[in-house]
């Protein structure tokens, strides 16, 4: 059975005390700072659920109390140097972090250095020359150009093996739309340039017809969508950087009663599978929430230890890349290609 305590504290801090029954052994409790950039993102939500699930799990396992106390940014990096000082200040072991702006990696680095805490970064990550910096910083994510690239080839299979499907109007080119992340998000950059180079160089003709930016969210897609197919009924593919906005836009399209399935995200949150398997969506990417969630704990508890993660096979250097996959409803998920 899952035990969860969540409560609301000044800052905006949530608090996870994981604690095992009986006797506990293993000294102090481990204490895990937990830095996101917004807490209302599903994926992220997704993700940090799972972490505190892991650290659960491991703590009635091991007989060791594990606390993680997450901090909500609300998209304000000021808001968030806050927090982390705060958990600096009160001796927290491990600190994991999701960048608002990625650019002030190097102010949290140097922070966490002058306390001797050591850095996970996860989803957002920062510049090389930044995690690059001391030896105990360390980032956990996905391939940003990767999961474009397969978002690609989702629509790359459906016009080679059934053209007509998107091809509405039979003019011999792809008409799409475009929903962006952030303006400055370097993932929402690569996606949706890499998506549809990837589709020019395979051969698909294309035509930009609209494109905006909807911050990750559901009900600004949704708002942005429907204006575009009010102006642009010949829309026949809508691009989307992650499942939020992907189910924005079919939530647009529902409304408006029109037949457009052609809607492709990336995260492959539980509401975005759900939808690629009712046809609300064409297919999504699957970025592994849980998968993200466990190794930046297991990570973590290793560097709060104060023991070296060498031994963690999916290491590279100082980083773990989550491989991914696609969904979609007739196949089911297929494995990712190599680079």
């Amino acid at each position: 059975m899952k035990r969860r305590l969540l409560s609301l504290l000044l800052g905006g801090l949530l608090c996870l005390t994981a604690c095992a029954p009986g006797e506990r052994g293993g000294g102090e409790t481990m204490r895990v700072g937990v830095a996101v950039y917004k807490g209302t993102d599903t994926y992220i939500t997704n993700m940090t659920q799972a972490m505190e699930e892991f650290a659960q799990a491991w703590s009635e396992e091991q007989g060791r109390r594990v606390q993680i106390t997450i901090s909500d940014a609300q998209e304000n990096q000021n808001t968030q140097n806050g927090q982390i000082d705060r958990f600096l200040s009160l001796g927290y072991d491990v600190l994991c972090v999701n960048l608002v702006d990625r650019t002030d990696a190097a102010r949290v680095i140097g922070k966490a250095r002058e306390a001797d805490v050591p850095v996970v970064f996860f989803n957002r990550e920062p510049v090389q020359e930044d995690l690059e910096s001391w030896e105990k910083v360390y980032y956990v994510g996905s391939d940003a150009r990767q999961s474009a690239q397969l978002q690609a080839q989702i629509v790359l299979e459906l016009w080679e093996s059934d053209p007509a499907a998107l091809d509405k109007n039979g003019d011999g080119v792809l008409q799409y739309a475009m929903l962006e992340g952030e303006s400055r998000h370097q993932d929402a950059m690569i996606r949706t340039e890499v998506s549809v180079q990837t589709l020019r160089e395979a051969g698909v003709p294309l035509e930009r017809v609209e494109g905006g930016i909807a911050n990750w969210e559901r009900s600004q897609a949704d708002v942005l969508t429907e204006s575009w197919l009010l102006e642009r009924p010949d829309i026949e593919l809508i691009l989307c950087n992650n499942d939020d906005m992907a189910l924005g836009a079919a939530d647009a399209v529902e409304r408006l009663g029109l037949d457009l399935g052609n809607i492709v995200g990336i995260d492959g949150t539980p509401q975005g599978l759900e939808a690629v398997e009712e046809g609300r969506l064409l297919g999504t990417v699957v970025m592994d929430y849980a998968a993200h969630g466990q190794a930046i704990f297991r990570l973590a508890r290793t560097l709060a230890a104060g023991e070296t993660p060498d031994g963690m096979e999916e290491l590279e250097e100082n980083t773990i890349r989550i491989p991914m996959y696609i969904f979609r409803a007739e196949s089911g998920p297929s494995a990712f290609p190599p680079n």
